[in-house]
């Protein structure tokens, strides 16, 4: 896994003034060194520039980037973050062609299989990805990103410039750009967040590459093709097809994402995703005679702070426990916390280049990073909640007579403490309800499906286009900025698209939630995991993690030169204080409650303060 960057102008010949062009791929490399500590590179023609860093999982040795690739009197050049699970076959297909390939990388498959078939090439990709590359048979530059959007891709349009970054802070290294919040991106902040609209980058003028989506960069100008989308289609197989297919697609995701190099370990939490992933990797491990590395997280007295309610009914430990017996993997238990979780806050700003999902976030940064002492891949259980409707919103009437984001419907906790002229300049409930409705219309109508099934269809496609993204943008920022590679066999788009159209009544039989994984489970988990009710990640109910929080937030509010202070009322800030936490409550997701919107703010105003953001 790596971090990419460069810029394509067609106005300025990079090679002649090399030399002022040079620093700038350094400095975008050095801000993206954590994604790629082992390795970095650069490549330099007349009106391109890459850049590139890299963590080495496959071919150690031999997969040096931007790597250039020539075929008669043309060559190409790529600069690529990700992995390719089904590299082993489609190399294997190249050399049958007769294609000469030098390395055993991923990355010279991508160049080999691009200069051959074209940029259709990406079709055959099974992965997670997004990578850029310089065609000098034509001048042109493309730039690619994976189905489900694992792998992150920005970039900004300046003049004639095309600038793109794996981060935001890469871009941001270019010379002559600023970091910019207009009133649209405010309302992403406060409308939104932590989650953002696809295809935007929040800061004014920067775009993000969507997923399933390449670009086209020449002479003519930019233009964007859609290489994959979901379609929506009647589902022919039986149950007991359905259950067998998906069993099938799940234990071969999770195998073909064990391809790497160096070890791979997971994350476990006793949930039936991780335990799922985990007991398929263990035995695989077994198999070649090796043992899993497991890890389970969990925040220091949460054993005697702990808060049962209806979003987190139960503890993850006793079921991590039957786990580690049942799989037999080496576990360690990781514990953070109140300082750790603080101090990460704003490096987990850093690590997204936004605000975020506070200290849901930091503490998976916090953890990741002892993970990455040890491995260098994990899989994690991620996605699964939204491809089979596993969250409460999946069930609850009131989210299917909503007409907003129904893991966000609580608007008043969004308002409550900004100042009245900022919500009379900002329109944050029409601004997240027109970027819902806009999901909504796109969502793949199947003809003659019922008004509920219908419906159910649309929160499928809102959680896998916002929820979905905003947890693997989660997950790939905290991962990355650790040093750690984390996998998601269960964002295979095979899974997406086969469980897009299977219908809710296999999905969820007999009303059991998430029926249709778990009965694709049976052969591999005990039955106290398999149906084990769900419990989110982790997060922290210490009172005295909330009094730090409390304490911060009115240290800022008393800083006048502080930028939050343009934004939030003192005195609606400290009457929010005094009121006890509803931790039922959430304002995003099930874990963001009242500590968490402290938090979120507290990260607000890093953010506005450490990017040195302009607001207009």
């Amino acid at each position: 896994m790596c971090g990419i960057a460069g810029f394509c102008d067609y106005t300025e010949d990079y090679q002649r003034v090399g030399s002022n062009w040079l620093p700038v791929l350094k400095k975008m490399n050095r801000v993206l060194k954590h994604r790629g500590p082992d390795e970095d590179g650069i490549f330099i023609e007349r009106h391109c520039a890459l850049a590139h860093v890299r963590l080495s999982i496959l071919d150690l040795a031999g997969g040096h980037q931007p790597m250039t690739r020539c075929e008669g009197l043309g060559k190409c050049t790529i600069s690529y973050n990700g992995e390719i699970y089904n590299m082993p076959e489609l190399r294997g297909e190249l050399l049958a062609d007769g294609i000469k390939l030098s390395t055993t990388s991923d990355t010279e498959v991508i160049l080999a299989g691009y200069m051959r078939y074209g940029w259709e090439y990406v079709k055959r990709l099974n992965g997670i990805f997004s990578f850029a590359i310089w065609d000098g048979r034509t001048d042109k530059l493309l730039l690619f990103r994976d189905r489900a959007g694992v792998k992150p891709l920005f970039y900004c349009k300046k003049k004639h410039s095309l600038i793109f970054s794996s981060e935001i802070k890469g871009i941001l290294q270019y010379p002559g750009m600023d970091a910019v919040l207009d009133r649209e991106g405010l309302c992403e902040i406060f409308g939104l967040g932590p989650a953002k609209s696809y295809g935007k980058g929040v800061l004014k003028g920067i775009e993000e590459l969507l997923p399933g989506h390449f670009m086209e960069y020449d002479r003519s100008g930019m233009r964007t093709h859609c290489y994959w989308k979901l379609v929506s289609q009647p589902h022919t197989d039986s149950y007991e097809k359905t259950v067998e297919k998906t069993a099938w697609l799940v234990t071969d995701a999770v195998r073909s994402q064990m391809l790497s190099d160096v070890p791979v370990c997971t994350f476990l939490s006793g949930g039936v995703d991780s335990s799922l992933v985990t007991a398929i990797c263990a035995r695989e491990c077994e198999r070649q005679g090796k043992v899993l590395d497991t890890f389970s997280f969990d925040f220091k007295d949460n054993d005697k702070n702990f808060k049962a309610n209806s979003f987190q009914p139960s503890q993850d430990r006793p079921y991590v426990d039957q786990m580690v017996d049942f799989a037999g993997t080496r576990h360690r238990y990781l514990e953070c916390t109140n300082r750790d979780l603080y101090e990460h806050l704003f490096e987990a700003v850093d690590a997204r280049d936004l605000p975020c999902m506070a200290d849901v976030e930091s503490s998976m940064l916090y953890f990741c990073r002892q993970v990455a002492q040890y491995d260098k891949v994990t899989l994690t259980g991620e996605c699964a909640d939204e491809i089979f409707g596993g969250y409460p919103w999946f069930h609850k009437q009131e989210c299917f007579d909503a007409d907003i984001f129904p893991w966000s419907m609580d608007f008043e906790m969004r308002r409550m403490l900004l100042k009245d002229e900022v919500l009379r300049e900002l329109p944050l409930e029409e601004y997240a309800k027109a970027a819902y409705q806009k999901t909504v219309d796109e969502t793949p109508v199947l003809p003659g499906e019922n008004a509920r099934e219908a419906r159910r269809r649309e929160i499928s496609y809102l959680n896998l286009k916002w929820f979905m993204q905003t947890l693997l943008d989660r997950m790939d920022r905290t991962s990355m900025h650790s040093g750690l590679e984390a996998r998601v066999p269960f964002a295979d788009h095979r899974i997406i698209e086969y469980v897009w159209n299977v219908p809710w009544d296999m999905k969820c039989r007999g009303g059991v939630v998430k029926g249709l994984l778990r009965a694709a489970g049976e052969e591999v988990l005990p039955h106290e995991i398999l149906y084990r009710k769900k419990s989110p990640y982790p997060k922290t109910y210490d009172p005295d993690y909330e009094h730090l929080l409390k304490s911060r937030l009115m240290e800022v509010m008393s800083d006048s030169n502080a930028p939050l202070t343009a934004l939030i009322d003192r005195k609606k800030a400290e009457a929010f204080i005094q009121t006890p936490s509803d931790y039922g409550r959430p304002f995003y997701g099930q874990l963001m409650a009242g500590p968490q919107l402290i938090a979120y703010l507290l990260q607000i105003n890093y953010w506005l303060e450490h990017y040195r953001i302009r607001m207009v």
